[in-house]
C-alpha cells in the first residue's frame, strides 16, 4: 500500500483528495500548514507528497526546499491557475511535478501513479543488476542511486529520470520538447522551461562547476546531451 501525504489549508480539498486516493487503496495522511507538513515528512516514510503552494507557517516552496535537504520523496505541487512563477519556483526548489487548481481528480491520480511507477522504491541492499558508469559517475538503475566520484547524490524522481535517459544515450542531443514528452509525457501541460529548470538543478548536484559542465552539455539552439 502506497502512503501519500496531502497538504492543503483548504479542508474540503484535503477531504476530497483523501477520500478519492483511499478508493485506490492508498494510505493517506494529511496536514494543513507547512510546519505540520515538514514535521510529518521528517518523521515518516511517504511514497508521495501532494503539496499546496499557499500555506500558513511555511509556504509549499519553503517546505519543498527544506525537505530536499534530506529526502528525495516525490513531490507534486498544487498551484493556482495561471501562477507560472509559482510553478517555476516549485520546480526550482525540487518539486517533481505540478498540478493546477482547479484540478480533475483523475488527472491527480494519473500523475501520482506515473511518478510512483518510475520512482518505485527498491531494496538498496540488493546488488543492482543494471549499472551505468561514465567518467566517474555511476548510476544504479535498479536502486535509483547516483554516485559521482564515489559520493552519493540525492536526486528527485524527475532529475533521476532525466539523467538516466541522457546517460543511456551518450552524445545524443535531445531537444527540450523531446525531453519534455519523454520524461513528463505528451499530455503534460507544462512547457520547455520545465526541462531547463530540471537540467539546471541537476547540474548543480552532479557538476563540480555547473557553469563549465563535465557531464550534461548544452547544444545551443537544439537541446541537451550527456558527454561520454
Amino acid at each position: 500500500m502506497k502512503r501519500v501525504l496531502v497538504v492543503d489549508d483548504e479542508k474540503s480539498i484535503v477531504k476530497g483528495l483523501k477520500f478519492s486516493l483511499e478508493q485506490d487503496d492508498m494510505e493517506v495522511d494529511t496536514a494543513y500548514d507547512g510546519g505540520e507538513a515538514f514535521e510529518k515528512i521528517k518523521n515518516n516514510d511517504y511514497d508521495m507528497v501532494l503539496l499546496d503552494i499557499m500555506l500558513p507557517v511555511y509556504t509549499g516552496t519553503e517546505v519543498c526546499q527544506m525537505v530536499r535537504e534530506f529526502s528525495n520523496v516525490p513531490i507534486i505541487m498544487l498551484t493556482a491557475k495561471g501562477d507560472d512563477m509559482d510553478k517555476i519556483m516549485g520546480l526550482e526548489y525540487g518539486a517533481d511535478d505540478y498540478i493546477t487548481k482547479p484540478f480533475n481528480i483523475l488527472e491527480v491520480k494519473a500523475r501520482i501513479k506515473a511518478i510512483l511507477r518510475r520512482s518505485g522504491k527498491k531494496n538498496i541492499t540488493v546488488q543492482p543488476s543494471n549499472i551505468m558508469e561514465i567518467n566517474g559517475m555511476k548510476v544504479e538503475l535498479d536502486s535509483r542511486r547516483v554516485f559521482v566520484q564515489g559520493k552519493e547524490l540525492n536526486l528527485t524522481a524527475k532529475e533521476f529520470d532525466l539523467l538516466e535517459l541522457l546517460m543511456a544515450h551518450p552524445n545524443k542531443v535531445y531537444s527540450r520538447n523531446e525531453l519534455l514528452d519523454t520524461i513528463w509525457g505528451s499530455t503534460y501541460p507544462g512547457d520547455a522551461r520545465t526541462v531547463d529548470v530540471h537540467v539546471r538543478r541537476l547540474r548543480e548536484k552532479i557538476e563540480t562547476n555547473p557553469g563549465e559542465p563535465v557531464y550534461i552539455h548544452t547544444k545551443w539552439g537544439v537541446g541537451y546531451f550527456f558527454k561520454s
